[in-house]
């Protein structure tokens, strides 16, 4: 199984090969500048494993929610590569990437992934690793103001994403003693992406190119320009 992956949903951009299980990861914050490093991130990795893109069995992509021109790039560059190498294309959830890197990183099981929407809202996920090492949804993704966030099931959950960094007060007299602690800088990486994505993949949840499509939230798109990092 070979699968490339982006993500560029937040300050972060990142892509990763997937090759039988060995990750190949590019990785950068770069406000701003994700169209500028995306292209030449993709084309180090197959370098860097001797690999081309007709090589490749799938594509998948952070298809949000995040910043609306992260979202915009990933979605049109999965887009161009899959249709030009006729690749099915998997769409991964940026917060349930965030989630799987806490607990690839952290061993976190139980993760409130949450990025700061602008506006004085987040984008909000609750996630819960299961036995085999994947994370799975504990609830809807939704935007809402951080005083008014979807309380998680009973436990002890840990936070992680910009939202901690921007609305911590707030988010933490929320949850009460739901909340272990956070982590606000940490972002979504492509090689979760891709851990995800084979998961999928293998689950047959991979979809055409034009099926490929960002998923916002919020239903305001044109003209958010403030939103955009």
């Amino acid at each position: 199984m070979r699968l490339l992956a982006l993500e560029t949903a937040t300050e972060a951009c990142s892509a990763a090969l997937w090759v039988d299980g060995e990750v190949y990861e590019r990785y950068e914050l770069a406000p701003q500048r994700h169209a500028e490093h995306l292209l030449p991130m993709l084309d180090a990795l197959l370098a860097e494993a001797s690999l081309e893109l007709a090589q490749m069995d799938a594509l998948a992509f952070g298809r949000g929610p995040g910043a609306f021109t992260g979202l915009r790039i990933a979605a049109g560059v999965a887009q161009g590569i899959a249709l030009g190498a006729d690749l099915p294309v998997v769409p991964v959830s940026s917060l349930a990437a965030l989630a799987q890197g806490m607990y690839r990183e952290r061993g976190v099981t139980q993760v409130l992934a949450g990025f700061d929407a602008r506006m004085g809202e987040v984008y909000w996920g609750m996630y819960r690793a299961g036995g085999d090492g994947f994370v799975e949804a504990a609830g809807r993704e939704c935007v809402c103001p951080p005083e008014a966030v979807p309380l998680p099931p009973d436990g002890r959950w840990t936070g992680a994403g910009t939202a901690w960094v921007r609305y911590g007060a707030q988010l933490s007299q929320r949850l009460g003693e739901r909340l272990a602690g956070c982590e606000g800088e940490r972002f979504p990486r492509a090689r979760d992406i891709a851990e995800l994505g084979v998961r999928y993949y293998r689950s047959g949840r991979a979809v055409d190119a034009a099926r490929a499509l960002p998923v916002y939230l919020r239903d305001k798109v044109v003209g958010q320009k403030t939103e955009d990092r």
